[in-house]
């Protein structure tokens, strides 16, 4: 059972980036003084919600209107935070995903390798209800009770 729980849907626009960071900023300051939050911890897990909240909607949600919903829920447990993202795109398996070669362009992909590499476990997989949810976690540093009281 998770100590803290956020949910947010928001439209399938990158133009809601911006609130969608600052809603997990937010959530991440309010729960401070449950886990530690390095601003180097915070930046990596941004850039993951970053990452998976576009590509729902420039590759899952391509075809579909901007109106289509994207949920996003953020979990505190006392060991990890996990980021959920739901989508309404065609049912994908990310394994499909060839890691790129060191020093090599190409189009598509990076955002898989960078999202392995930011985060500690990354899921995929359809949902019942016909959806698709990314799942983020990321292990957390327990503060001790002396350090809660003095932040």
């Amino acid at each position: 059972m998770s100590l803290r729980q956020c949910r947010l849907t928001v439209r399938s626009d990158l133009s809601v980036l911006i609130r969608v960071q600052e809603w997990f900023e937010d959530f991440c300051l309010q729960n401070k003084p449950l886990s530690t939050w390095t601003d180097a911890r915070l930046y990596c897990l941004k850039l993951a919600i970053a990452e998976g909240f576009s590509n729902a909607v420039r590759h899952a949600h391509h075809d579909r209107p901007p109106e289509t919903p994207i949920d996003l829920e953020l979990s505190l447990y006392t060991d990890r935070l996990e980021i959920r993202i739901w989508d309404y795109g065609d049912p994908f398996d990310p394994d499909d995903v060839e890691e790129p070669e060191p020093g090599t362009l190409r189009q598509g992909g990076y955002g898989w390798f960078l999202l392995r590499r930011l985060s500690d476990r990354v899921v995929y997989e359809r949902c019942s209800d016909r959806r698709n949810c990314l799942i983020l976690q990321k292990r957390l540093e327990r503060r001790s009770q002396n350090d809660s009281n003095t932040a």
